[in-house]
């Protein structure tokens, strides 16, 4: 599809979406949803577009067919490091979330775990995600990779909640397929979404099985219905003509609560159904490709900040400031080395038993370990940098206003060859990434996304193989074993 054909497909959709207690009659249009579709429109774009089509694009290991990258199935190490680097262009492009990373990533996980579970359980649920793999291609869809459930109490597994519904789960198994109810929380980009693709949320236990489900459904099934979440600063975009105060007026992002209350699921659309051993695997393959995926996104906003912090040190008048160059190559470095461990791990990733190609998981954790904690100090040095008028300033209708604007582009001027409104956009950016809308994405998402940061320290410690490196020490220190 290319970007109308998407936006004309959302329309035909029978979508039920809740915000501030009501129905959205029309979530296409509507001014706090309308930013993140354009950021997903941005994926279709680009892959119109001749000088991205190498990155944008990839042949299907299925049909043979071009396809848009964020419904290929990864091939070889060169398709992992094009993942990253596409979604650093696409975080360039729009300096918020592009929404489609999940789905992606669902879609290898997946493909490879299938494969492995039939090998073992005799299934056929490989066959079933093939065919499901050649729709989603063949129709160019935006899928919703669906794996948090609300946990409930969490020092209680899901079988042991007082509420069941506290994890999605298997309700009845009829002929025909089954029947789910439960939640997913944080859905990104759901409500841009054409479809759900669930996957378990932890590694499960026989007492369990039941919470072992992954399936897909369209996004407008019976059942099957969304909450919008909120953002700090999001009603702005309600605001008449509102344009500067939101320092990003055409992209954003979003997040859902989605609720399935009793879905029917038909057994071509289920691929997995109680085979409990293998929802850890699922988990951990795709919290490995998500957490590559960090490298991306994450590095192309940072690009957008770095740059709005320079132009603010330009517009005040400070870029000669030997400590205003030393935070912009700090934020540089930082940013860079988050890059660095995307690139890293796809580079060194493997071919998995189903054929596609699954990322160096210790790398790939490392890299997001890194971006819990790498992005806070660069939003961090990006607020010194702007100085405190980016959170005290007037807002754009005292700017516009005929007696007060005068007085406002007066005072707040910087430097004489730049206009007060260019340097109140510039701020509003900053502010816009470090606190606003979008620091849903660049901010907390970086600590929690793909699993806060101690899911990633277990990993680590799994997979740094300490006793390799205690024989390599042995050897060098010609260590005698002791009797």
């Amino acid at each position: 599809m290319n970007k109308d054909q998407y936006i004309a497909s959302l329309r035909k959709l029978n979508l039920k979406v809740y915000l501030f207690g009501k129905l959205v009659e029309n979530p296409v249009d509507h001014p706090m949803i309308r930013p993140s579709l354009n950021s997903v429109a941005m994926t279709y774009e680009l892959a119109e577009q001749e000088e991205y089509k190498d990155l944008m694009t990839a042949t299907s290991n299925l049909t043979g067919k071009k396809v848009n990258r964020f419904c290929h199935l990864h091939q070889n190490t060169e398709d992992l490091v094009k993942k990253v680097k596409m979604q650093r262009l696409l975080g360039q492009k729009t300096a918020s979330c592009f929404q489609r990373c999940v789905g992606m990533d669902a879609f290898n996980a997946i493909y490879s775990t299938t494969f492995e579970m039939d090998a073992k359980c005799g299934t056929e649920y490989h066959k079933r995600f093939t065919e499901y793999m050649k729709f989603v291609q063949e129709n160019d869809l935006v899928v919703d990779g669906a794996m948090t459930d609300p946990k409930g109490d969490r020092s209680l597994s899901p079988s042991k909640q007082e509420d069941p519904d506290m994890y999605l789960h298997i309700v009845e198994e009829r002929k025909d397929g089954i029947v789910v109810r439960g939640a997913k929380a944080h859905q990104t980009g759901a409500v841009n979404s054409h479809e759900h693709l669930i996957m378990p949320t932890q590694a499960m236990k026989e007492e369990d099985k039941d919470y072992a489900v992954s399936f897909a459904v369209p996004s407008d099934a019976e059942g099957v219905f969304m909450i919008y979440g909120r953002q700090s600063c999001d009603t702005r975009k309600l605001e008449e003509g509102a344009d500067i105060d939101l320092g990003n007026s055409e992209f954003g992002g979003h997040e859902a609560l989605v609720i399935f209350e009793d879905v029917f699921v038909p057994w071509e659309r289920v691929f997995m159904c109680k085979e409990w051993e293998f929802a850890g695997m699922m988990v951990e393959r795709f919290a490995g490709y998500h957490r590559q995926s960090y490298g991306g996104c994450k590095t192309g906003v940072g690009d957008v900040l770095i740059g709005a912090a320079a132009l603010a040190a330009d517009y005040n008048g400070a870029a000669k400031a030997t400590h205003i160059k030393d935070k912009l190559i700090e934020m540089t470095h930082l940013n860079e080395t988050l890059y660095a461990c995307g690139i890293a791990c796809s580079a060194e990733g493997c071919k998995t038993a189903a054929g596609n190609y699954q990322i160096d998981n210790l790398l790939a954790n490392v890299c997001k370990q890194n971006v819990t904690r790498f992005p806070y100090e660069i939003a961090r040095l990006a607020e010194d940098i702007a100085g405190g008028l980016m959170v005290t300033m007037p807002s754009e209708a005292d700017c516009r206003d005929a007696k007060l604007g005068p007085y406002v582009k007066k005072y707040l001027k910087g430097v004489a060859s730049v206009s007060t409104e260019n340097r109140l956009r510039v701020l509003r950016l900053i502010e816009n990434i470090t606190l606003g809308t979008a620091a849903v994405g660049y901010r907390t998402e970086s600590m929690h996304g793909a699993g806060s940061p101690q899911a990633q320290r277990i990993m680590i410690a799994r997979q740094s193989n300490l006793e390799l490196k205690k024989a390599l020490a042995k050897k060098i220190a010609k260590l005698k074993e002791q009797k």
